[in-house]
């Protein structure tokens, strides 16, 4: 899967990254990638493909939150919600997932009145950030994913975290919510994912960081004074 590089998409993202709302850090991602496979994507999928085929019940193989596991375009929807799970949170594997770890929304406004109703808090935050604050936050938000990926095209699917073997389920995390945005027209895939963590956890996370970008900056220092010699001869 590849990356599409949206610039609206990406001045939200960056925002979205770390929001504080006072009583926690809302953390989130919003990416978009095109379902076109390559390279390691495609190996992975066709190996996805047969574990489906043959490690599915008879009742998932006739119908499942993304359709009947017997049809490819079923199997290739579940494997699309998987490879976009792995790209996103690379420091995890997420493919043991299966079907029932993903639910089908009925609707897109049902997904985007979930979402609105869990971001009324960031979106004063927005209102209140100098050069974001020109237009409200949901208005820009959904402009921008529907200019991405064309709601109305659109299938949505949620996954739920099981809260053991995913990154979501630490016990600074207050809640979270992961969509996925599918145009199958389009040939693209948008995932819109958030946490709440404590504001005590966030900020450790953050000392944590700084002190290991320190460490590591120190080690490249050291690594360029001792090395640098050599550098010159090579070139």
């Amino acid at each position: 899967m590849k990356y599409l590089d949206i610039p609206p998409l990406q001045r939200l993202n960056a925002f979205l990254k770390s929001v504080d709302v006072g009583e926690y850090v809302l953390m989130g991602d919003l990416e978009a990638y095109s379902c076109k496979l390559a390279g390691l994507d495609k190996k992975l999928s066709k190996s996805l493909d047969a574990e489906v085929q043959t490690g599915s019940s008879p009742l998932e193989l006739s119908a499942s939150p993304v359709g009947p596991l017997a049809e490819s375009s079923s199997r290739k929807t579940l494997i699309y919600l998987i490879l976009t799970m792995n790209h996103i949170y690379p420091d995890h594997d997420f493919s043991l997932l299966r079907a029932h770890h993903f639910q089908k929304e009925e609707t897109v406004s049902k997904a985007e009145e979930a979402i609105d109703s869990h971001l009324l808090e960031v979106s004063k935050v927005w209102a209140k950030t100098p050069g974001l604050g020109e237009s409200p936050f949901l208005e820009c938000l959904w402009s921008s994913v529907d200019e991405a990926i064309f709601l109305k095209e659109c299938d949505v699917y949620s996954y739920k975290s099981d809260l053991e073997t995913d990154p979501f389920g630490d016990e600074a995390s207050i809640w979270s919510f992961h969509y996925f945005f599918y145009n199958k027209k389009m040939k693209r895939i948008l995932y819109f994912g958030c946490r709440a963590v404590s504001k005590q956890a966030a900020d450790e996370a953050t000392d944590t960081s700084s002190k290991y970008d320190r460490y590591n900056q120190d080690d490249t220092d050291d690594d360029s004074d001792r090395y640098g010699m050599a550098t010159e001869m090579d070139v």
